[in-house]
């Protein structure tokens, strides 16, 4: 298969990895783990393939990152979530998850099924690590900063079915936009008002 050669250009050192990562994350999302190779990464990015090596390591290293950033929920996301009532804040957890998903929906779906990867023990603690973070971000957005266990176990119970769902509507196209959004913030609002109170 053909893959575009990007013209080289001098770049500091975090801004080029960047720049691998963003080439990684689209290879990947379309052609699958097997018929990516970090040539293919190099020649599409522009670089030397022993800048692969450098900044990622091996071909499962630099996948074991794409998978990181496409399912791992960014720090600061929280904190630039809109203010408001509990119903407002749950609506806007959900769009924003809903924008990610749909924006990069191929490299998405791709990372949260494992690629062709899947059952590879450092595959699924990365995929388990962004879960984790996910149920975290979630508590954090509706008002419970410090969980226990249990709250945490429904939290990454939620991620799952959120998860799922927007497969449903990207991989399989049953689902629209709207009936995601409802069904994913209206869960959410049970959850808060009735399920999490009683966890304890």
């Amino acid at each position: 298969m053909r893959v575009d050669v990007a013209p080289r250009r001098r770049l500091e050192p975090d801004a080029r990895r960047e720049q691998i990562l963003s080439v990684a994350v689209r290879l990947f999302g379309e052609r699958g783990w097997a018929d990516v190779s970090t040539t293919d990464v190099a020649r599409a990015a522009g670089v030397a393939r022993g800048l692969i090596n450098h900044y990622f390591g091996t071909k499962k290293d630099l996948y074991l990152a794409v998978i990181r950033v496409m399912l791992t929920v960014p720090p600061d996301t929280i904190g630039r979530l809109p203010d408001g009532d509990l119903t407002f804040r749950a609506a806007a957890i959900v769009d924003w998850f809903i924008d990610v998903v749909s924006q990069h929906s191929r490299s998405w779906l791709a990372a949260i099924s494992a690629g062709g990867m899947s059952g590879d023990p450092d595959v699924d603690r990365v995929i388990d690590e962004a879960i984790d973070v996910a149920a975290d971000s979630v508590l954090v957005a509706v008002g419970y900063p410090a969980p226990d266990a249990a709250l945490h176990a429904m939290a990454r119970s939620y991620v799952g079915l959120a998860c799922s769902t927007a497969r449903e509507w990207l991989e399989r196209g049953v689902l629209t936009r709207p009936q995601v959004h409802n069904l994913l913030s209206a869960t959410l609002l049970t959850m808060v008002r009735k399920v999490f109170p009683a966890a304890g």
